[in-house]
């Protein structure tokens, strides 16, 4: 089996597709008030499922965390220290909640971390080397 993509349950399909569309810059491929819907970055797909229309899909009800959801996380990754910063700020500023300040880590990594407006957290971080490089060191 190959990855295909990851996805989440939400409540508010608009709200979270302009998020990740205007804030962090995902590529949406379709209409927002659809069901599910497909957005990609760098080559991942990412789904928004409509929470009612999935339930409805499978016969089943299920649980959801409300507030700061510390189930899982997405990592972006940024080339340089600076775009840690940068970006968090610029998150923030458009409708972000800041969870950690951008800070370097014992292990050498910067990073920080917001939530999106349904409460899963984003890491930003960087090794301050490009992404092809990152994981030679």
């Amino acid at each position: 089996m190959r990855l295909d993509g990851f996805g989440l349950l939400v409540r508010d399909m608009g709200t979270m597709v302009r998020f990740y569309r205007d804030v962090l810059g995902f590529e949406i491929r379709e209409a927002e008030d659809t069901s599910n819907v497909y957005l990609v970055k760098d080559g991942t797909l990412f789904l928004l499922y409509g929470r009612e229309d999935f339930e409805r899909m499978t016969r089943r009800k299920y649980e959801y965390v409300e507030g700061l959801n510390g189930h899982s996380e997405i990592a972006l990754y940024v080339d340089r220290f600076e775009e840690v910063d940068a970006q968090f700020a610029r998150a923030v500023a458009a409708g972000a909640t800041p969870v950690l300040a951008p800070e370097t880590e014992p292990w050498g990594q910067r990073t920080c971390y917001i939530a999106d407006p349904e409460g899963n957290l984003i890491e930003i971080g960087s090794w301050n080397r490009p992404y092809e490089s990152k994981d030679l060191a």
